[in-house]
């Protein structure tokens, strides 16, 4: 018995590290962070009940990504393809603004950079990793057929050999390769229609982080001043679960100004999050008088200024995700509780 309970816990240990990125494979492939981390879940499963059967043919890493695969195919034989309001919908002036919520399930939801991203020690290789996370990526990749899509995440992305990749989808490697170019030529597509995000710098640089200190002076102030100084003319607002986007610094500060203002005054705590820069917004809570949490904010930026302003509301799912607490007292410090939610992560 003793020898059993010896095996099973290595065997734990031995799957184990490899979750982080099996979660991040699994979210490029389904676009969720919730559907992401059951897939891992599933596929955990399935490995601990079949191991005996596991002859060591291939790596453990392989034969998991094997599993995974199979298991997000499944998924996604659906056909839902998780997307941002931009993907939906045109562009709404803000005269026409309308709160129109969606389900859930129509949504790219965001992830914390730590249960997707490993550590790793080239700094090239943890770049790419972080770029194939933000959103505008993500949102190019659920517009490839399933397994375009995880053809285009193994070898571009973990750098698998296309041999390899085709013995896990078991396939041949001119049909990987086939694969692999129709996915490119798509996403070549989307990037020359602005769909996919500028670089930002890892880490970021100074002017990056004196631009993120200046959001969150301008923000917390709710100065609109300020912050039309540091949107870009196109800059675009998107707030899921509602279907409304807006683009440019007159539309968006004037929506924080009408439908948006109970955001006045409200608290940010920094968060990794999709590889880009974020924040977790509290808003006063007259009730309680301290903070509750609003929205998880993540920020594209480019050439010195933010393009992207992405709200994410369900904060009930959110928070708990990143390790927030669900409220803010009004003297505490909130640099603090940012410190303790990521140890607790």
């Amino acid at each position: 018995m003793g020898d059993g309970t010896a095996t099973a816990t290595d065997l734990d240990v031995k799957l184990e590290r490899h979750r982080v990125e099996l979660t991040g494979y699994c979210y490029r492939m389904l676009g969720s962070s919730f559907e992401a981390e059951d897939a891992v879940q599933d596929t955990m499963v399935r490995a601990w009940r079949s191991y005996e059967k596991f002859e060591g043919r291939s790596s453990l890493r392989s034969w998991l990504y094997r599993i995974a695969t199979n298991v997000c195919l499944d998924m996604l034989t659906a056909g839902n393809k998780r997307a941002r309001p931009m993907d939906l919908t045109d562009s709404t002036p803000l005269a026409r603004a309308a709160l129109s919520p969606r389900p859930d399930n129509t949504w790219l939801e965001p992830m914390p950079d730590a249960r997707v991203l490993p550590t790793v020690e080239d700094p090239a290789e943890a770049a790419v990793a972080k770029e194939s996370v933000r959103l505008a990526f993500m949102a190019a990749l659920q517009q490839l057929p399933a397994k375009q899509r995880a053809v285009l995440i193994l070898r571009e992305v973990l750098a698998w050999k296309a041999s390899e990749v085709a013995e896990l989808l078991d396939t041949s490697v001119a049909s990987v390769n086939s694969a692999l170019q129709r996915a490119r030529a798509t996403l070549a597509e989307r990037d020359h229609a602005g769909g996919v995000d500028a670089a930002v710098s890892d880490p970021l640089s100074e002017e990056q982080q004196k631009l993120l200190d200046r959001y969150v002076a301008a923000f917390e102030g709710y100065d609109m001043t300020a912050l039309t100084a540091l949107l870009h003319e196109d800059a675009v607002m998107t707030m899921p679960p509602f279907d409304l986007w807006l683009t440019g610094p007159e539309d968006i500060t004037g929506f924080m100004t009408t439908l948006g203002a109970p955001c006045a005054g409200s608290h940010l705590v920094p968060v990794a999050v999709n590889g880009l820069p974020g924040f977790a917004q509290y808003k006063p809570d007259e009730e309680t008088g301290g903070f509750s949490p609003w929205a998880v904010q993540v920020l594209e930026i480019s050439d010195g200024r933010i393009t992207g302003f992405h709200c994410f509301l369900d904060t009930k799912r959110w928070f708990p995700l990143f390790g927030l607490p669900l409220h803010l007292d009004l003297n505490l410090d909130v640099e603090g509780e940012a410190d303790q939610a990521e140890e607790g992560e």
